[in-house]
């Protein structure tokens, strides 16, 4: 296809009405005049409804807002560490985190945003429910210490239905009067026949002579063990166990094994939960944030268009198809991922505009060097953007390179955690790489294939 400049200029043609499809607004009314009268089309944006025998794909192209622009709840929670050794407090906060995570998604709000943060000798929890209003009900869901608990399934239920023991709940299953409280801690260890990763778990004293009397009655029976009402698991219980150790095996992979033992320790460690900030952002405050932000972009895209033509001519103006085609695949990436945009995230796409015709500025320089040299336009232009491809590699690397530093993909406390920084950073990344493809490969296409070369040059 690269050989066959057409062929990718058609195929590009063809992505951009794709994207374009996919960046429709969520409802708007399309009014046609028609023989004194109105036609009204309501468009709605595609979306993927696709069932292949038991496997069904559904996805909705979507704009993700933040909490800045949709508005709702911000809350900032501190955990009493007091009682946790210093070793294992940053263990005990990600467990918290974990468990308050799993509330949130039950609430069903849509991109909330869950993280730590340590400063200093605060341990905190910052939970950021975008839409959510009622900061009650969200307090009376998040802002509890986290609660393990052992069940067995029920004598009735066993002798009832077999069902029953497809997946435990509250009401076929019973307590066996063994806690979180009786638990001293769990982790990650690896099976010294096979290699594989297992949960290691030790009960306190009075939680070990428990645990030996549950086994010792359910030996070949499952054991069901619940996290705030919602069952993690329920391993098949295969020796009594008297020394208050036990391990859970089954084929776990390393992540798998590390947040099991993270969820039993968040019920195991007394991690009490304070809310020491709590604040409604308001929606009309998000709204006008993004009319200005996108009358701000618009601004700086007619002028960086405008500027292209001026300077350049028609090279200028292919450059500003590619600028087109750049924004309406960025926007359709945000919505294909998803994305959630907040408000520095849409200055981190603002500023990729500029940076999106940087490369063809460059490309078209050095196409004017030689081209004064007298070189045939069309070999001039393809040493242009091979001259001034190591530019821009490395002024694009450095960028990317900044962005991944920003997002702090690893979550390491000494680089940004910040929610509204990662968004910027996200954006940034995602603007830069998506200039390399248009700046390069759309504005070179076109040009292939549209430009004829500057008047009375030599072809």
């Amino acid at each position: 296809m690269t050989k066959n400049p057409r062929k990718l200029f058609i195929f590009l043609i063809v992505l951009t009405i794709c994207v374009a499809l996919i960046d429709i607004p969520q409802k708007f009314v399309v009014t046609i005049p028609w023989r004194g009268g109105n036609i009204q089309k309501e468009i709605n944006p595609p979306k993927i409804d696709i069932q292949v025998g038991t496997v069904k794909i559904q996805k909705e192209f979507t704009t993700h807002l933040g909490l800045d622009l949709a508005g709702g709840i911000h809350i900032a929670l501190e955990a009493d560490m007091k009682d946790i050794p210093e070793g294992s407090r940053m263990d005990a906060l990600e467990s918290a985190r974990q468990v308050i995570e799993r509330r949130v998604n039950f609430f069903g709000v849509s991109e909330p945003v869950v993280q730590h943060v340590k400063s200093g000798n605060a341990y905190r929890i910052i939970v950021e429910l975008p839409g959510v209003s009622d900061v009650e009900q969200a307090l009376s869901l998040i802002g509890q210490t986290a609660k393990l608990e052992f069940r067995e399934f029920s004598e009735q239920n066993q002798e009832s239905t077999q069902a029953a023991f497809l997946f435990p709940t509250e009401m076929n299953t019973k307590s066996v009067e063994l806690t979180g409280k009786d638990l001293k801690k769990a982790a990650v260890n690896f099976n010294s026949n096979n290699g594989e990763p297992e949960v290691a778990i030790e009960f306190s004293g009075e939680g070990g002579k428990k645990f030996a009397d549950i086994t010792k009655r359910l030996i070949g029976k499952p054991l069901a063990i619940f996290l705030d009402q919602m069952p993690l698991m329920w391993p098949t219980v295969k020796t009594e166990i008297t020394d208050g150790n036990a391990v859970i095996s089954g084929g776990f992979t390393f992540d798998q094994a590390k947040r099991l033992a993270l969820q039993l320790n968040a019920g195991a460690l007394p991690v009490p939960i304070a809310v020491v900030e709590k604040r409604i952002v308001g929606a009309t405050l998000g709204a006008e944030s993004v009319e200005k932000s996108v009358r701000a972009g618009l601004i700086g895209l007619g002028i960086v268009a405008l500027f292209m033509v001026l300077k350049y001519g028609w090279l200028g103006f292919y450059a500003d198809l590619a600028l087109l085609v750049y924004g309406l695949l960025t926007l359709a990436l945000y919505r294909i991922i998803p994305i959630t945009l907040t408000l520095p995230g849409i200055a981190g796409f603002i500023l990729s505009i500029g940076m999106a015709v940087d490369s063809n500025i460059l490309i078209f320089e050095r196409f004017k060097e030689e081209y004064r040299r007298g070189k045939p336009w069309r070999i001039a232009m393809e040493l242009g953007f091979g001259k001034a491809w190591d530019s821009i590699r490395d002024a694009n690397f450095t960028t990317i390179m900044t962005s991944i530093i920003l997002y702090n993909p690893g979550n390491w406390n000494f680089l940004p955690t910040s929610g509204l920084v990662r968004g910027f950073a996200a954006t940034l990344f995602l603007g830069v790489v998506i200039s390399l493809f248009t700046g390069i490969i759309v504005t070179r296409t076109c040009i292939r294939v549209l430009y004829r070369g500057p008047k009375g040059g030599k072809t």
